[in-house]
């Protein structure tokens, strides 16, 4: 196995620098070339052969997204890692950027936070994401799991009405959630939560973004809504999501509590929530996503007799967060993201048809 190719594109000097130490200091990668704009970074394309690009959002003479579009009309399935401000302006361009066919994105440190800080994101962050993005260049190591025996679908999951769906979803997440939202609508005769990966502004914008080009409405979600059928909500960034019980009324809750298998918001606390609340009339559903998050949720959601249902990896960006459940024998189906849909309107109308 040979090290992953990485080309770097930003039009300051330092993050060029910066992120070129970093990554050369990792075993398992070479930045093989830089470039100040997008226009440089196209010529330089076929002369360094990368493996992954970084890009960056705001260049001048070619920005990020005018190089995105030429990039991939030759390069169709070459990782690219989109560098965006964690500005309104940088949220909307990352998503304008994810749906042009950026494999995913990196929110670029604060210049208050130090270079210091700078170097230990790139390490946290945008290291375990190119090596997400390029895993057949390097020995593969499968998240180790617990010991369990395999579960198969108890009779209750197969049988139970279904009162919520929710959904943990990671990089390649937007584009998915499009996707899927495509096959939902407001008909839909129960809630549904989604927690997806993203820091604060981004949840805001794409929860706009999923009502304005679909039949389901979603919103952010704030403490102490009542849950609804037909609608969606979406975990805001930096804050766990989970249901409560107020009465005989559903209502969400966020909160700050620390984060978990380092994400806030997290799957896990969602699907415990949903496990608690719900007991066997919930399903989860596991989407593309980098990591192991929601496996420990889904564990208590089948425990209590729910089902679970995750993308197949050759629909997945990352099959980290699904795989991860469907090794572990959790997953009721293994699903490619066009079925994903169809299935849950389809296991949701079952479960009413039987009377349960």
């Amino acid at each position: 196995m040979g090290k992953i190719r990485v080309l770097v594109v930003d039009d300051s000097v330092v993050i060029r620098r910066v992120v070129s130490e970093v990554l050369g200091d990792e075993p398992d990668i070479e930045v093989v070339g830089t470039a100040s704009n997008g226009k440089i970074a196209i010529d330089r394309l076929t002369q360094v052969n990368p493996d992954l690009i970084t890009l960056d959002v705001e260049m001048p003479e070619l920005d990020g997204l005018g190089a995105l579009k030429q990039i991939r009309k030759t390069h169709p399935r070459l990782p690219i890692i989109m560098f965006s401000a964690l500005t309104e302006g940088g949220a909307e361009a990352t998503l304008d950027a994810l749906a042009l066919g950026a494999s995913d994105y990196f929110t670029k440190p604060t210049s208050s936070g130090g270079l210091d800080e700078s170097r230990e994101l790139i390490r946290k962050e945008l290291i375990p994401a190119i090596k997400a993005l390029c895993k057949d260049k390097i020995a593969s190591k499968l998240l180790p799991l617990p010991s369990r025996p395999v579960l198969s679908p108890t009779t209750a999951s197969r049988s139970a009405r279904i009162d919520v769906v929710g959904i943990g979803v990671s990089t390649g997440g937007p584009n998915a959630l499009a996707e899927l939202f495509q096959t939902l609508s407001a008909e839909l005769p129960v809630p549904v939560l989604i927690v997806q990966h993203m820091p604060p502004m981004f949840t805001r914008l794409l929860a706009e973004r999923l009502t304005a080009t679909s039949r389901l409405p979603c919103e952010e979600a704030t403490t102490g809504v009542s849950l609804k059928a037909g609608r969606s909500w979406i975990a805001p960034g930096d804050y766990h999501m989970v249901v409560a019980r107020q009465g005989t009324q559903q209502s969400l809750m966020v909160n700050q509590d620390p984060p978990e298998n380092s994400c806030r918001p997290a799957a896990d606390p969602l699907f415990r929530s949903m496990a608690k609340v719900y007991g066997p009339n919930c399903l989860a559903v596991v989407l593309t996503g980098m990591g192991q998050d929601g496996l420990r949720g889904c564990e208590q959601i089948r425990a209590a007799g729910g089902q679970v249902i995750v993308q197949d990896e050759a629909s997945s960006v990352v099959w980290g967060m699904p795989g991860c459940v469907a090794r572990a024998g959790l997953a009721d189906k293994v699903l490619p993201l066009s079925m994903i849909g169809t299935e849950i309107v389809r296991r949701v109308a079952a479960s009413r048809d039987a009377g349960s």
